[in-house]
């Protein structure tokens, strides 16, 4: 069932959203409710629709997985893929996905035909290369016969019960939708340490991660592992860093570089800032935006159309200790400059009354384009006068 909305989705952090074509999907997360953490609907999905600014909700079904915070979502051939995550019975490692074009909106629970699923973990990433996936990272519990390595599994000392242990990973798992197979791939080189709510980009056959929480530290370090040789390598900034932090993004804006956002600072200060990463140069640069008095932690980050990057949700205060800035807006960040096509497209949209007379004697592509620009801001417009 197709629900169109005259608002947005509700405030959330800890949820999964992606991008494909038109649309940025968002599934799941949490809010607090009276000092009490609450799980989002499992049985929705929100739809926000990237050109005109409107959301829509898509009631689901099929074999739903749990409410869940804190798991790895992504889009592979159609298809939106979850995995992991914390519930109310805490870390999963479940696999399930839906089809985002068949119009029925149905959760099925992917049962691996081969091969071991990672240990169950939240706060992990993925990357997606020849149309499988690759976990990395996270926070989840083990056997203490399963800890085999402390330079894979950095054990948590004030979490354990009995035989069970918590604590962060460096591992990487591969999972194979199209032979339904996973693997746990041997990597080369020196890996990044066991971590946590870091952030993960590709680019190409390259899979960035950048800082998160190892143990009781943050960090910005930035390590890429070839996807077709898994070696890893060190990124090694020839200019002044992001300082260390958790709960930040990190997104694909061209073919050589990448944008940083927000995230939860060594002192445990929500960040507003945004840094660009040319990995040409290895070199940081600041990158001034309209968006600096809204600081975010544990938001999504997805690339838009030209370059733009989308944040949703999160939060805008230190979730451990007040728990109460959930957010739903969209911010949208320009990393790039625009192609002209799309600045007259704006400028005509914004000035509408003036060029109405003019708009039909546009190329066709150019006026579908104004006019749909124009309609939503219409409708923007009507809703901010109710």
């Amino acid at each position: 069932m197709i629900v169109m909305s005259e608002t947005v989705a509700r405030e959330r952090s800890g949820h999964t959203a992606a991008a494909d074509g038109q649309y940025l999907y968002v599934w799941g997360g949490y809010v607090s409710v009276a000092e009490h953490e609450v799980f989002l609907p499992n049985d929705e999905l929100w739809l926000y629709d990237l050109e005109t600014g409107l959301w829509v909700r898509h009631d689901m079904a099929g074999t739903i997985p749990p409410s869940l915070s804190g798991t790895c979502g992504c889009i592979v051939n159609g298809l939106l893929y979850i995995f992991g995550g914390c519930c109310d019975d805490g870390q999963t490692n479940e696999l399930y996905s839906v089809d985002l074009h068949d119009g029925t909106f149905s959760w099925k629970k992917v049962e691996p035909q081969s091969g071991s699923p990672p240990s169950p973990r939240d706060k992990l990433s993925c990357w997606v290369h020849k149309g499988r996936m690759i976990y990395f990272g996270g926070y989840g519990h083990k056997l203490l016969s399963e800890v085999k390595d402390p330079k894979s599994f950095a054990v948590d000392e004030a979490s354990w019960a009995e035989d069970i242990f918590w604590g962060w990973n460096n591992e990487t798992h591969e999972f194979d939708p199209e032979k339904s197979r996973w693997t746990e791939p041997q990597t080369f080189g020196r890996a990044p340490a066991p971590r946590a709510a870091h952030a993960s980009a590709t680019i190409g056959s390259k899979g960035f991660v950048c800082g998160g929480r190892i143990k009781e530290t943050r960090t910005c370090d930035v390590f890429c592992l070839d996807l077709n040789s898994w070696t890893w390598s060190e990124i090694v900034s020839c200019s002044a860093s992001p300082s260390g932090r958790s709960w930040h993004t990190l997104t694909p804006v061209s073919d050589s570089s990448l944008f940083l956002f927000g995230g939860l600072s060594e002192d445990c200060r929500p960040m507003s800032d945004g840094w660009m990463l040319n990995l040409e140069t290895r070199g940081w640069r600041r990158k001034e935006h309209q968006h600096e008095d809204k600081p975010r932690l544990w938001h999504s980050a997805c690339p838009g159309r030209d370059s733009d990057v989308i944040v949703f949700g999160g939060s805008h205060d230190y979730i451990l200790l007040v728990d109460k800035g959930h957010c739903n807006d969209a911010l949208v960040f320009q990393t790039q400059p625009y192609p002209l096509i799309r600045l007259c497209q704006d400028f005509i949209a914004s000035h509408s009354s003036v060029f109405q007379s003019q708009i039909l004697c546009l190329p066709p592509k150019l006026r579908r384009a104004v006019e749909k620009r124009t309609n939503t801001t219409s409708q923007n417009t009507s809703r901010t006068a109710e």
